[in-house]
């Protein structure tokens, strides 16, 4: 094995292998649960003898502390999609983000308009013929890795071998630091707090999973609704996954046969994702389980290829919609909360899907009840996610409406029928005088 002497030259410690960043460098970092934390704390401890390097994410877990106030001349953070960890960064201007869809995050990257210097990333360790896996996460990072200079590698015994289009070759690797720690998990969203909340939840799962025909294939992130979706498909049959990712709740449903991607039009028989997010009883699933396919993003949530399943079912979140059916799914006001994702890289694509179903999920109320989340109109500041014409079907608590083709009038009064019986006269009053209704 030819690889190995290679393998064994490139091998050094976390504090060694940062020392190639320089200041002023593009930093891509492995996001999702597969952030490298011995190469980023090893980054960050060098940062007094580093200026202006910018680093590069989608979500990630776990801290970040190159967003940190003392950072903010050593590291910028350009979030491609904003989580938890960087979005007070970002809403207090130490951060930026970057508005783009998940699927075109690739290209941008391929064609040079986002530069890369040195990509960070986290892998198994190498085959008997030298490849490792990406593992827990492909994702956008395969093609960062395609176009950096520098390629740092931390190699864990505990990263799952993902199959499919997962892996690089040792060869293409600068820097390898050895390392036996655990993966960063991130457990299902518990459907908890009042039994009220998790009635809501439960009921909106019930009402999506009354429109998922035997056979169809589904795209399901994670959170409270797609949790509450899955649980709700006991009794379906034939089911089939091709989601820009997938988490723990998908096992259960394969164990018993639910999903088994038999029917599905493209990649049959394959769990097709370009990353997961969930706990180690999902990596151990994954790992050189042939049932899993992994696929870089600018693949996975190209709408072409999402298009050509057959009944694709698209369920997305979202945080308000108005009487017109514009949909904000990434910020709260002025606030930029997350990002556009793949929502409407899979709304189009199951659009143009035969038999396809592209799904707009949203508890009716928010703040315990006080506020409505189908408005008059969105927030002052507020993003559009995915506009009037994208949208298809709106789903609450309280029932499921197609909004695709309606005029105003239409949208208006089916939207209301399914908002919090406690605002619809208001919306109502609204509509009227609006001459929508």
């Amino acid at each position: 094995m030819p690889w190995i002497d290679s393998y064994r030259s490139r091998v050094t410690t976390a504090q060694e292998a940062v020392k190639v960043i320089k200041s002023g460098d593009k930093i891509h970092l492995h996001p999702g649960c597969a952030v490298p934390e011995v190469l980023v704390d090893a980054m960050v401890d060098r940062a007094p003898e580093l200026y202006d390097c910018e680093v590069l994410h989608v979500l990630s877990v776990g801290k970040a502390r190159y967003v940190e106030p003392e950072m903010a001349q050593h590291f910028k953070h350009t979030a491609l999609f904003i989580g938890n960890n960087v979005r007070k960064a970002v809403n207090e201007g130490r951060a930026d983000f970057v508005p783009v869809f998940l699927s075109e995050i690739s290209g941008l990257f391929y064609s040079g308009d986002i530069k890369i210097d040195v990509a960070l990333i986290h892998v198994s360790p190498p085959d008997e013929h030298g490849f490792c896996s990406f593992g827990v996460g492909v994702d956008v990072t395969k093609p960062a890795t395609d176009v950096a200079k520098v390629v740092i590698a931390q190699v864990n015994h505990n990263m799952p071998r993902a199959l499919g289009d997962s892996f690089i070759h040792v060869s293409k690797i600068h820097k390898i630091v050895e390392v036996d720690a655990p993966i960063m998990e991130l457990p299902q969203m518990e459907l908890d707090a009042t039994d009220e909340e998790i009635g809501v939840f439960r009921r909106i799962g019930e009402n999506i999973s009354s429109m998922i025909e035997d056979g169809s294939t589904l795209q399901v992130g994670i959170g409270k609704i797609p949790d509450a979706v899955l649980m709700s498909l006991e009794g379906k049959k034939d089911l089939g996954i091709h989601s820009e990712m997938f988490s723990d709740g998908v096992i259960k449903l394969v164990e018993n046969g639910i999903i088994n991607n038999e029917k599905k039009s493209i990649h049959p028989g394959k769990m097709v994702a370009g990353f997961v997010l969930g706990t180690r009883k999902l990596f151990d699933f994954i790992d050189n389980n042939p049932i899993a396919e992994f696929h870089p993003t600018h693949y996975v949530n190209d709408p072409f290829i999402i298009s050509q399943n057959k009944k694709m079912v698209a369920i997305n979140s979202a945080i308000q919609i108005d009487l017109t059916g514009q949909v904000c799914a990434d910020s709260v006001g002025y606030d930029l909360y997350s990002g556009f994702g793949g929502q409407v890289d899979f709304i189009r694509g199951a659009a143009r899907s035969e038999g396809g179903k592209p799904i707009v999920a949203l508890p009716s109320t928010a703040k315990k009840g006080t506020v409505s989340r189908i408005t008059t109109h969105l927030a002052e500041g507020a993003g559009v996610t995915t506009s009037r014409g994208d949208v298809h079907f709106v789903a609450t608590e309280f029932g499921v409406v197609n909004l695709h083709g309606k005029k105003i009038s239409d949208r208006a009064k089916a939207l209301i029928s399914i908002a919090h019986p406690r605002f619809r006269d208001e919306l109502t009053c609204f509509a009227k005088k609006r001459m929508w209704m």
